[in-house]
């Protein structure tokens, strides 16, 4: 008789199992990169400040060099090695021009002349502008073309024709002559332009359906909100008038309609020998209005030029 085998089997034993190899620790690029790279931020800003400084002074170096050059003798502004300062500074270079020179008139007629074409060029081409942008109208577009013509066409080639028309009609040498050729200038009708259409329809439609005319709707509208070009125009204008040279030399043959440029350059440089320390006083005295401006209208100015960049 057979005995059963009544024991139990013995489980198998598992296979080991091998542990998993453990992942390297991710490489730390990130911070490493991030420190070089504050490392270089401050080298990349000190070089940009140092070019910066070394470009403003190269600006302002003649305007420094004129300004004490004003206060010096004529035999030491012709002295070799030049002297920065001043050695015995004497203010005689601005008496000759307030005494001597009257240039209280040569300042009043720059003035008069500056201010009618300012207030000419923000009126006209604010207008040409806004009809221009706003409005619908035959030849449209043919009077654009024009106004983009004439940004090309250089001064010169009109010069002589101007003078021609200004001499026949008998205002040589008058306030007139000086100011109605450039009280619309292409520049200024481009920027008015360009600024007019990034103002939205919906504010001159609802304007024109509570019954405002073009001209209501053109002043009580448009032109409140187009302070920054305006003064971007009217510093530009001041200062091409302000500036102007040829045109006044040639319509102002007499005396008392001479611009500040023109007298500067008719009484500080003779046939022989240049008085530099009367024409340097005299830069001064015809810059420093301009700079005063700028600084006045500065914010406007840098407003005015982005928003007509951007629309």
């Amino acid at each position: 008789m057979t005995i059963p085998d009544t024991s139990a089997p013995l489980p198998a034993t598992a296979a080991p199992v091998a542990p998993e190899p453990k992942s390297a620790p991710p490489a730390r690029t990130e911070p490493n990169a991030r420190r070089r790279s504050s490392r270089r931020a401050p080298a990349r800003r000190t070089l940009t400040y140092a070019v910066l400084v070394v470009a403003v002074s190269a600006t302002l170096l003649p305007f420094a060099w004129m300004f004490l050059g004003a206060f010096k003798t004529q035999g030491e502004l012709l002295r070799r090695p030049i002297t920065w300062w001043p050695e015995q500074p004497t203010l005689d270079n601005f008496l000759v021009w307030f005494n001597e020179l009257h240039i209280g008139t040569f300042f009043l007629n720059s003035v008069v002349v500056a201010a009618f074409t300012v207030l000419g060029n923000l009126l006209f081409c604010s207008m040409v502008g806004y009809a221009l942008a706003k409005m619908d109208f035959p030849g449209k577009r043919f009077l654009f073309l024009l106004v983009m013509v004439m940004l090309m066409v250089p001064g010169v080639v009109t010069f002589v024709p101007l003078f021609v028309m200004v001499s026949k009609l008998g205002l040589v040498s008058t306030y007139p002559a000086l100011i109605l050729p450039f009280l619309a200038a292409p520049m200024g009708v481009f920027l008015m332009r360009q600024f007019i259409m990034g103002i939205p329809d919906s504010l001159i439609e609802a304007a024109r359906i509570d019954g405002a005319g073009e001209l209501r709707t053109f002043l009580r509208i448009v032109m409140p909100l187009c302070g920054p070009p305006l003064a971007t125009l009217g510093i530009l204008t001041f200062l091409g008038s302000w500036n102007n040279f040829l045109w006044p030399l040639v319509v102002a043959q007499s005396e008392e309609m001479y611009t500040l440029p023109v007298a500067l350059s008719l009484y500080s440089t003779g046939q022989n020998a240049t008085d530099y320390g009367l024409l340097l006083a005299g830069s001064v005295l015809i810059i420093t209005p301009i700079i005063l401006l700028f600084v006045a209208l500065q914010r406007y100015f840098i407003q005015g030029v982005a928003a007509t960049g951007i629309k």
